[in-house]
């Protein structure tokens, strides 16, 4: 393949949120929309695959938030938790094809980032209720996405320790 048909390096694709509030306003200004989703994505597994696809289906540009270690601490997971670090669970989302930024943030909820990037499509897996949907305000539609069963990092961790 030539390189200028290759997808952008997973590294070009880690930004601040200042970088995405940049790139965001350039991407609306050309009229394209954005798709924002979030999560942990510890051990990442075709669970995330296939959620990052469909969110990705439902706009121009997908921006992906992933939680620190220290806010991933703060769900209420395992102590052990993240078993993976920030850095790498970022490398990995920002390596999939169909993801064209990645973000840190250092909250539970992605609640601040969102209102500062309002994106036209807010993305959640369909455990949540629309009302429960951090920052659904700031979006111009909440689409909520159907998890494939017997698919949780929580549930691979347990088959993983045996219990």
């Amino acid at each position: 393949m030539e390189p200028s048909l290759r997808a952008a390096s997973w590294s070009s694709k880690l930004v601040s949120l200042g970088e995405l509030l940049e790139t965001a306003y350039k991407w609306q200004e050309a009229g394209e929309t954005i798709a924002f989703t979030n999560g942990v994505f510890d051990i990442l597994h075709r669970g995330h695959v296939h959620s990052l696809e469909t969110a990705a289906t439902l706009a121009d540009r997908l921006v992906v938030g992933v939680n620190s270690d220290r806010s991933a601490r703060q769900l209420g997971k395992d102590p052990d938790r993240p078993v993976v670090n920030e850095n790498d669970r970022s490398a990995c989302i920002a390596a999939m094809a169909v993801v064209d930024l990645v973000v840190l943030f250092d909250e539970p909820t992605p609640y601040e980032l969102l209102s500062e990037l309002k994106p036209d499509v807010l993305v959640k897996g369909s455990e949540y209720k629309i009302e429960e949907v951090a920052g659904r305000e700031f979006a111009g539609k909440v689409e909520l996405i159907d998890r494939i069963d017997g698919l949780s990092t929580t549930e691979l961790l347990a088959k993983i320790r045996g219990s």
